[in-house]
């Protein structure tokens, strides 16, 4: 039986990649920054640079490059509902995640009155908690938290229908945390929450590169992720079911269409990142086999993953030997994207990174990296938080060995 190792074609996906062929310090550069922001494959770069050569337009103009800029805008939209099991008209395009999750819930606040209450979680990056915690203030909401397990590393779900109940209108969650890689069992959450008719938000800015998406098969009123975690550009999405969106009013100018998904996506948009929406899909989708790109999406997605785990368990496998070494991780049994959060005894996570960077070529993060909630509960933030390791599809064996030796040699 032939092993991942040749299976997996990782001179083929590397080679998509130009940023690997950076140097530093006379040594071949190792990212393992991705969950910071991924590195872009190729074709991504190559089509915001074809658009922006062609000559851009604004939208509803009466000539040919008018008329492509809105072609590039519905394919990239054709292309997000393939990735995220929706409908084209149900996807939106911001600057970031971040914005887009402030616009939509100044928007959803209008509909709240006082007394009502929402719910956020402890481990999650604050981009999923506070434009709701600053719409919540505004509405006078009660805001309730889903506390994190300290010794399990996961959300603690065992008074869900207290937290969650019949003045519940809204239930903020991350599908994985991007600090410390637990993947979230949503299923209790989403169960209660459609108990007493609350709609759903999920932040899957970090899930996103490394897990398929399925807002149906979830049960997800409002998806959110950005591009740049998944090999292309500064872009923001968020696919909100229909249902939602045609009752949502956005501020917006008066001028501004007054129908989805138009009405959420303010000024101007970015159209030649956007044209490089769709080859960043579409490199998981070459990953891949099957008739329509849905299925190549999900068989790339299986291939990825399979590669990223075998690669992040070596890497936790080799940190978790060194004495020095402790890692914040949940469990063997449960999911988890690569993303690897360790402090090293002596050392400033900070000054880890700079080690790394400066004697060894290895990229890294350092912090809280905005779970800053997390942070407090673990009691990392008033010791610099983490040093944060996350694998990409790009990423190889031998990197890894690199990264391990590097940190033993502190």
């Amino acid at each position: 039986m032939k092993s991942t190792e040749t299976i997996y074609p990782i001179e083929k996906v590397r080679a998509q990649f130009p940023a690997l062929e950076r140097t530093y310090k006379e040594r071949q550069a190792a990212y393992f920054d991705g969950p910071g922001g991924s590195q872009v494959v190729l074709q991504a770069i190559t089509a915001i640079a074809s658009y922006m050569q062609r000559g851009g337009a604004n939208l509803h103009g009466a000539f040919p490059s008018s008329w492509e800029t809105e072609q590039v805008i519905s394919e990239a939209r054709e292309a997000v509902a393939d990735f995220l099991n929706v409908q084209p008209n149900e996807v939106a395009f911001g600057a970031n995640m971040t914005t887009l999750t402030i616009a939509i819930a100044n928007a959803l606040g209008k509909q709240f009155k006082e007394g009502d209450e929402i719910v956020v979680t402890e481990m999650d990056h604050r981009a999923n908690v506070d434009p709701w915690l600053m719409m919540a203030e505004d509405r006078g909401l009660t805001v309730r938290w889903i506390p994190v397990d300290k010794e399990k590393l996961t959300l603690d779900m065992q008074n869900i229908d207290t937290l969650i109940n019949e003045k519940t209108k809204l239930v903020a969650l991350g599908m994985a945390s991007n600090a410390i890689g637990t993947i979230v069992d949503l299923g209790p959450a989403v169960k209660r929450a459609r108990e007493v008719g609350a709609l759903v938000a999920a932040d899957a800015v970090h899930a996103a590169p490394h897990m398929p998406m399925d807002r149906e098969a979830q049960d997800i009123d409002i998806l959110l992720c950005s591009v740049y975690k998944f090999f292309g550009p500064h872009i923001g999405i968020a696919a909100i079911g229909e249902n939602v969106f045609k009752d949502l009013e956005p501020y917006k100018l008066t001028t501004s269409p007054s129908y989805y998904p138009d009405k959420l996506e303010t000024g101007t948009q970015n159209h030649e990142g956007i044209a490089g929406i769709r080859p960043a899909i579409e490199f998981f989708a070459s990953l891949g086999e099957g008739e329509t790109r849905r299925e190549k999406i999900l068989s790339g997605y299986h291939e990825i993953e399979k590669y990223e785990n075998r690669l992040a368990a070596r890497l936790r496998e080799g940190l978790g030997t060194l004495e020095k070494v402790t890692l914040w991780q949940a469990a063997d049994d449960v999911p988890k994207t690569p993303t690897i959060a360790f402090k090293v005894a002596g050392y400033e996570p900070s000054d880890v990174c700079v080690f790394l960077a400066e004697e060894h070529s290895i990229f890294t993060a350092a912090g809280h990296f905005y779970a800053s909630t997390l942070g407090d509960v673990l009691d990392v933030n008033k010791t610099g938080g983490w040093v944060r390791a996350g694998l990409a599809p790009y990423n190889t064996e031998e990197e890894v060995e690199r990264f391990i030796s590097a940190i033993a040699s502190l």
